[in-house]
């Protein structure tokens, strides 16, 4: 590593910040995961279709996560206090924070990526706007979507009294979550240095999280005039755009490890593909509460004809180029898990979705569609309500859960036919094989079952690596880029080379394209039942 003896403590950390829990995890020189704590929030649910966050809850769940993986390092022997260098942080996209800049507190609930409530507005811009869906796609790679942090703020501006004032004294500040958190980390209102200093909180945003508000022009990464004219978006409100890799600021007192520089920062899915060393012709699929694709495209923004996203895959430093990224993004995976947990009770943790899975030798002819709040990708359905058919006096438990882990792998099929298509021969890597590989990463890859039936619906390889917590890592990459603790070669020749797991697909193609078939007729079904009513 750059410089550093190796008798000296050297560690670089990763905030960690999800739909459902927060991270922090600390890694050592040779980027491998050593001491960590993990922490679920709330989620609240105030009408149909709504998923809202508490934002202060949020930043409390840093803080213990931070204090609590010091204590493990500790226990441990590991001096993390002295050595750390630099700490990176990675969050939920799209989700919408407004608050007060000279009280500090938010103004509404977080407003969760998954949230619906928007769709009304949506169609209104449809219909106002000439380009329809697909106005602002050349400039910013996004159609018009509930999903999109612009439309949830423009809810914001019209439906909450607290953020129309804030908005009109220009005490308003918007941000995706890693604005939050890092205007907070960095001062906030009444922020000190471990000197005693004021402290201004950092009111910034990352290129990756700013390509996913609808707003920045994807070429010149800035805010741009014309789509916020269009959408009536005041930019005072809006923080500065900056790279995935440079010093941001130092945590302020009040946090654990205050003083330690804040140097990286990207969504969470442009830090997996960062942490899965996915370079131009190479995609990643993190499996999380959604999941989600993406092939790194190069220098060069690739517009989708079939239904994905263009978007920003990294930009390591400001002053190097821009890769992009063709997106596909799946709005119910591991949630339709939780769901059978939480909701059904039909499994008691997330863990035993698998053996109750394997417990039948198919899915009985059941196919279960998560359309719990419409479809993303490639489909862009807000209408489509969750199915599950085919049901018979035959199907069991084992049937259903079964047809939930392949739900998820029918929706990154999906993703990746659509991959395909745009990207061509040219705009895929292959092995010496000449096989397409997918990486994969996220919580529900330890789900061995899920894996081998993602290979066999695919028919190519699904490549496991032996640290699937991926998102945190890229992080990490990041700020020890900045931080100079790695070098990008030694990033992207493999810090940590481990033991991958391989999964081959074992399905034939015709048993393949009649699964797939049936698929899209389940698919089919979902559609047009947003207005079903008790």
């Amino acid at each position: 590593m750059a410089g550093k003896e190796e008798a000296e403590e050297v560690y670089v950390a990763s905030i960690d910040q999800g739909t459902t829990s927060t991270r922090f995890i600390v890694y050592d020189r040779h980027a491998r995961p050593v001491a960590s704590h993990q922490l679920e929030f709330k989620q609240h649910y105030p009408e149909a279709g709504w998923v809202e966050h508490d934002p202060m809850e949020i930043i409390d769940s840093v803080k213990t996560c931070m204090a609590a993986t010091l204590d493990k390092a500790a226990a441990n022997g590991l001096n993390v206090d002295a050595g750390l260098k630099a700490i990176g942080i990675t969050n939920q996209r799209e989700t919408t924070v407004m608050w007060s800049n000279s009280t500090g507190l938010p103004l509404y609930n977080a407003i969760v990526w998954m949230d619906v409530r928007t769709s009304s507005i949506c169609r209104r811009l449809e219909s106002e706007l000439s380009g329809g869906r697909t106005h602002f796609v050349e400039t910013c790679g996004l159609p018009i979507s509930t999903y999109f942090s612009a439309l949830k703020l423009l809810w914001l501006m019209e439906n909450v009294d607290a953020v129309k004032d804030a908005v009109q004294a220009g005490d308003a500040l918007f941000g995706t979550i890693d604005t939050w958190l890092i205007w907070n980390l960095t001062g906030g209102i009444g922020g000190k240095d471990t000197d005693g200093k004021e402290l201004l909180g950092q009111h910034v945003t990352d290129c990756s999280n700013a390509s996913r508000t609808m707003l920045m022009n994807l070429k010149t990464l800035d805010w741009d005039k014309p789509t916020l004219e269009a959408l009536g978006i005041p930019a005072g409100i809006l923080p500065k755009i900056i790279s995935n890799s440079e010093k941001i600021g130092v945590v302020a007192s009040g946090f654990p490890l205050a003083g330690v520089s804040i140097s990286g920062c990207l969504g969470d899915q442009h830090a997996a593909m960062l942490g899965q060393l996915c370079q131009k012709g190479e995609a990643k699929s993190t499996y999380g509460t959604g999941a989600f694709i993406l092939l790194n495209t190069g220098e060069e923004v690739t517009q989708s004809s079939h239904g994905l996203l263009s978007t920003i895959a990294y930009k390591l430093g400001p002053d190097v180029p821009t890769n992009y990224a063709l997106e596909g993004s799946i709005a119910i995976a591991g949630a339709a898990v939780q769901w059978l947990r939480d909701s059904l009770g039909i499994i008691s943790s997330a863990a035993e979705i698998e053996g109750l899975a394997e417990s039948v030798q198919d899915s009985g002819g059941i196919y279960f569609v998560p359309a719990f709040n419409g479809l993303f990708a490639p489909w862009w359905r807000d209408d489509a309500r969750g199915i599950c058919i085919g049901i018979t006096r035959f199907t069991n438990k084992g049937h259903i859960a079964r047809a939930v882990l392949e739900s998820m792998c029918f929706q990154v099929n999906d993703v990746l036919s659509s991959m395909h298509k745009d990207a061509g021969e040219a705009g895929e890597v292959k092995s010496a094989e000449g096989e397409f590989l997918l990486r994969v990463d996220g919580g529900a890859t330890v789900n061995n079952l899920l894996m081998q039936i993602q290979a066999d619906l695919l028919g190519s390889p699904v490549v496991r690596p032996a640290d699937i917590e991926t998102t945190a890592l890229g992080a990490a990459y990041a700020a020890g880029l900045a931080a100079r603790v790695w070098t990008k070669e030694e990033i992207f020749a493999g810090l940590h080379k481990e033991n991958t797991t391989v999964f081959r697909p074992k399905l034939d193609d015709a048993h393949r394209k009649k699964r797939g078939d049936s698929w899209y007729k389940a698919v089919s079904r979902s559609f047009d039942l947003a207005d079903l009513s008790l």
